[in-house]
Formats: structure tokens, C-alpha cells, sequence
């Protein structure tokens, strides 16, 4: 094409003011390549891994705790030591003022379990279940499992034999089921491959590796642990059809989750699986299951009132 002065303007050298035909996509602040992005990024790392230390020092004082048997009010015991981290404590459709106990919504509420990691017990769920408590669900139990457990359809299945036990105590037909890490995984499993979900009305999951964690070295000790890499076969199990699934998932992943390579890993999706991934930003692994924000998140998850936030901003 002939420009003003006659000359095809292909042929004509780029000038400094020319718009780059090419531009560099990293030259974008909001690339997460660019500087800027990488550093924010280590910065919010810096601040996530100190929160998390913070949150194991204070786990480590609870964990003996949890290696007790659990009383119907022990929750009350833990109001003295179970503490949120800092948030903007939102008004929850669950409840006014905080207290629900005795209305007609709450005993229509089913049990909830609460199923932690691994090496971990139910302790990790000190904060949420006061919270729950505190908010109307009349029944939440924290379950533990031995960490010599080397399979999770092992664990899966004594998940299933405790389920059943729960739904005959109470005389309900289904249960909620939050689980933290593994916990989350072991819970899937019980209702993808053993009919969990005639039981599980829904299961929610904190950082659980759905899609696997390349955080977990190949020749990890622990056959339970190695499960979790991509690629292990139960994850090939998980990922396989599962027509009718009549559980509803709710998946909370961080973009600062320390143990899920990638952060992605925790999101679930699977084309016969009805499941609400909402991303956290902010936090990290072991601060998911404490952080007041997405505590009053997982609770509107399991009122199940309507479509959740795909994102929130815990930190």
C-alpha cells in the first residue's frame, strides 16, 4: 500500500511514535508475569505463610484436644479458645443477631461432619464448629481418622460406616460433610465411587487436591500421601464418569495455597459433578478453615440458599 509520499509503507522503517505491532503481554501490570505482579504476589505469600504459622502455633495447643473424644457441648469449652482470624464479620442470612437455636429452620438443618487432613485431627475445626453451633446447626460433629490409614478408600469407607451411624441417631436421611486437605478427597471418594451420595446433601471442601498436587514428591513415604499426586489412580477413579450425582460440591481453593501446585488444583471440575468453586484470595492452607470470612462462607454454602460468590477477598 503506496503511503503519502509514494512509498509502500511496508517498506517503511517503524516509527518511535508507531503503536509496537507486537506488544510485550508482560508489560502489563496485571500480567502475572509483569514485576509488579510477581512482586504483590510475594508479598501476599510472605503475609499468608505468617498467618499460617500463627494459625499452627495455635493449633498446636488445641491439637491435644482433639485427640479426646468429642461431647455433645464440647463447643462451649471452645469458646474460650477458638478464635477467628481478623475479617469483616458479614451479615449471614443463617441466622439474627447470631442465635437461631429452637427455630423450626434450625432443627431442619441435617448433621454436619467435619472431616480434617492428614496428620491432623478434629481439632483443626475448633473455630467452625463454634461458629456453626453459634448460628443455628444443632448437630456438627468433628471426626478423626488414624494417619496409619494408607488408602483413602479406606478411609472412605469407614467415613460410610460412620455416616450411617450418624444418620440412625439422629433419624435424618442426609448429612453435610466439610472436609479440610484430604479430608476433602476421602469425603469425594465416599460419594462418587461407594453411593456416598444417597447420604451427603453436600459436600464442602477446603484446598482439597482435586486434580492433584505436584507439592507431594513421587517417592513421598506415606502410600496415602502419594494418592494425592496427579495422576495417582484414585484421582483416575475420581475423574472418571459419575452420571446422576445427586451431592452438591463446593470447592474453596486459595491462589496463596501453599500445598496445592498448582493453586488451581483445589478447584473441582468434573461434567457430572454439580459443583461452585469459589476462589479465596489471601490465605493459606492451613488458615482456610479458620478465617472468619470464609467460615461465614461455608456456612452460606451449606444453607445452600443460592448461588455462592465466586471469589472472595479474605485477607
Amino acid at each position: 500500500m503506496a503511503g503519502p509520499d509514494g512509498t509502500d509503507s511496508s517498506d517503511r522503517p517503524n516509527s518511535p511514535n508507531d503503536p509496537d505491532p507486537y506488544p510485550d503481554p508482560t508489560n502489563d501490570p496485571d500480567h502475572p508475569d509483569h514485576p509488579a505482579s510477581r512482586l504483590w504476589h510475594s508479598v501476599g505469600l510472605a503475609r499468608a505463610t505468617a498467618a499460617d504459622l500463627a494459625v499452627l502455633a495455635r493449633h498446636l495447643v488445641l491439637y491435644p484436644t482433639g485427640m479426646l473424644p468429642e461431647h455433645e457441648h464440647e463447643h462451649e469449652a471452645e469458646n474460650q479458645h477458638g478464635h477467628e482470624l481478623p475479617s469483616a464479620r458479614e451479615s449471614d442470612p443463617a441466622s439474627t443477631h447470631g442465635h437461631v437455636r429452637g427455630t423450626a429452620a434450625a432443627r431442619g438443618r441435617p448433621p454436619v461432619l467435619l472431616l480434617h487432613g492428614f496428620v491432623d485431627n478434629r481439632s483443626t475445626f475448633s473455630v467452625l464448629r463454634r461458629s456453626l453451633h453459634e448460628h443455628g446447626w444443632p448437630q456438627v460433629q468433628g471426626l478423626n481418622y488414624s494417619p496409619l490409614i494408607g488408602d483413602i478408600r479406606t478411609a472412605a469407607e469407614m467415613l460410610g460406616r460412620h455416616v450411617e451411624e450418624v444418620c440412625a441417631r439422629s433419624h435424618r436421611r442426609r448429612v453435610d460433610v466439610v472436609g479440610h486437605s484430604l479430608g476433602g478427597l476421602i469425603a469425594r471418594y465416599y460419594v462418587q465411587r461407594l453411593g456416598g451420595d444417597h447420604r451427603v446433601r453436600t459436600l464442602v471442601t477446603l484446598g482439597t487436591p482435586h486434580a492433584g498436587t505436584r507439592a507431594v514428591p513421587v517417592l513421598a513415604p506415606h502410600p496415602i500421601i502419594r494418592q494425592l499426586r496427579p495422576g495417582s489412580e484414585v484421582l483416575q477413579e475420581l475423574a472418571a464418569p459419575s452420571p446422576g450425582c445427586r451431592t452438591r460440591f463446593v470447592a474453596f481453593w486459595s491462589d496463596l495455597d501453599q500445598l496445592m501446585i498448582p493453586a488451581e488444583a483445589a478447584r473441582l471440575v468434573h461434567p457430572d459433578l454439580p459443583a461452585e468453586n469459589v476462589k479465596v484470595s489471601g490465605v493459606g492452607h492451613l488458615a482456610l478453615p479458620v478465617h472468619g470470612t470464609v467460615v461465614a462462607e461455608i456456612r452460606r454454602a451449606l444453607l445452600g440458599a443460592g448461588p455462592l460468590r465466586p471469589a472472595i477477598e479474605a485477607a
